[in-house]
């Protein structure tokens, strides 16, 4: 009956997941929009944190911990967003609800397959820029979804290899409005339509350094591939009403090339200290050549690409696993801090992030199965330099559940 409730509650929610922005930043404008965080609930309460791997939870970052599965694995993720918009003289609220992620892992001996859909990439943001007598509205939408097919192989009982195919694909439109005062308004639309594959390649060892002590070290890279941008443009001349609708008087479509879009390689290398079942910190960093990023069809004044960089702290506490008795002493406890330098470079000026995370891990039922929830608060910009500063706090809630395939049956 599990398996029966799980499989309709996924495909009530794919279909609209693709639907979604799921985000505000006017940071979104640049490249392919806001890199969404491929990893579970588990992973972002932990900063982010993708060195550990263990026999109930999927690893969505790292294709070697497919091979710890020891049951079926059926996870959910969703996040609610609030976040706060500032400049110098103005600021403004907004959020936004999304789901990050559809995942199934399922063991096969040494063996661990996973599949799923993950949104990549989200576009949405509502700008204006006033200058003398011209008021210009800028809007976008659309992002990129991912869906993958992981494996994970067991060489040997401390070390895993893994290997995950992307398949790509989305839109993206930004649209700009410039009203000058006269009887009509101008307005650009610029879609692009992508898609590609891109590849993920990982590994993860672990070993007893001690009677209680286990190190875990873990390494993945994504090369560098390129996606097929199909590209349109649409020029017309608008009425603009009192209400802010829009009518079209003219419109015509100009021509513009499709294009090839690189998508940057990445590389990420931890290493994690923690005992069995109890306790586990762990360190991250990661480099993405985000210098390498091209536009898809147009170039952007005073915007440059630098690579980017992460850095991530955190880990998890378990009082007691096998408690029978009390139920708080089973529950997982997780904190995390992460840095980022998102590689958006905008006046001479980088483009940082920084958020610190913690939550829970609730077991439910009889196969170790959990509902994840966890809260995260940071910030991305500044006011410096006439940009913007966002301030977020972030909800994630994810289940988790396990289930037992292929069991002999001695009743009917």
């Amino acid at each position: 009956m599990l398996k029966q409730i799980i499989i309709a509650v996924f495909l009530l929610i794919t279909g609209v997941s693709l639907a979604q922005e799921g985000t505000t930043s006017p940071y979104s404008f640049y490249g392919i929009g806001t890199l969404k965080f491929k990893g579970t609930v588990e992973n972002r309460a932990m900063g982010g944190l993708s060195i550990y791997s263990d026999s109930i939870h999927l690893n969505l970052q790292n294709p070697a911990g497919m091979a710890e599965l020891q049951l079926v694995n059926y996870s959910v993720g969703a996040s609610h967003k609030y976040v706060d918009q500032s400049t110098t003289d103005a600021n403004r609220r907004a959020s936004t609800t999304s789901l990050d992620y559809l995942a199934i892992g399922i063991p096969m001996g040494k063996l661990g397959v996973g599949f799923g859909l993950i949104p990549y990439t989200s576009v949405g943001y509502s700008l204006r820029s006033e200058d003398g007598d011209t008021t210009t509205d800028y809007t976008g939408s659309g992002g990129l979804n991912k869906a993958f097919l992981s494996m994970g192989y067991k060489v040997t009982p401390k070390l895993n290899i893994g290997a995950e195919v992307n398949y790509n694909f989305g839109n993206i439109e930004n649209t700009t409005i410039s009203d000058t005062g006269v009887q009509y308004a101008t307005r650009e639309i610029n879609r692009s339509d992508l898609l590609g594959f891109s590849f993920n390649f990982g590994a993860s060892y672990k070993t007893m350094v001690s009677e209680n002590l286990e190190l875990s070290t873990s390494l993945t890279y994504t090369p560098e591939t390129n996606f097929n941008a199909e590209n349109s443009r649409f020029l017309a001349s608008v009425l603009l009403t009192d209400s802010g609708a829009v009518g079209v008087v003219v419109e015509d479509e100009i021509p513009v090339d499709d294009t090839d879009f690189t998508f940057p390689s990445q590389f990420t290398i931890g290493s994690g200290l923690g005992k069995p079942k109890n306790w586990f910190v762990g360190l991250e960093y990661t480099n993405q050549k985000t210098s390498n990023f091209t536009n898809r069809t147009f170039e952007i004044s005073d915007v440059t690409f630098e690579d980017a960089a992460k850095y991530r702290l955190g880990g998890f506490y378990i009082p007691n696993y096998n408690s029978i008795g009390n139920y708080w002493k089973r529950v997982v406890y997780r904190a995390g801090i992460r840095y980022e330098e998102t590689g958006i470079n905008i006046s001479g000026q980088g483009i940082n992030e920084f958020g610190i995370s913690f939550g829970v891990g609730l077991p439910v039922g009889r196969v170790f199965s959990n509902v994840n929830l966890g809260f995260e608060v940071g910030r991305r910009g500044t006011k410096d330099f006439g940009l913007i500063q966002e301030n977020f706090f972030n909800t994630f809630l994810s289940l988790s559940l396990n289930d037992k395939w292929f069991e002999k049956r001695y009743y009917d």
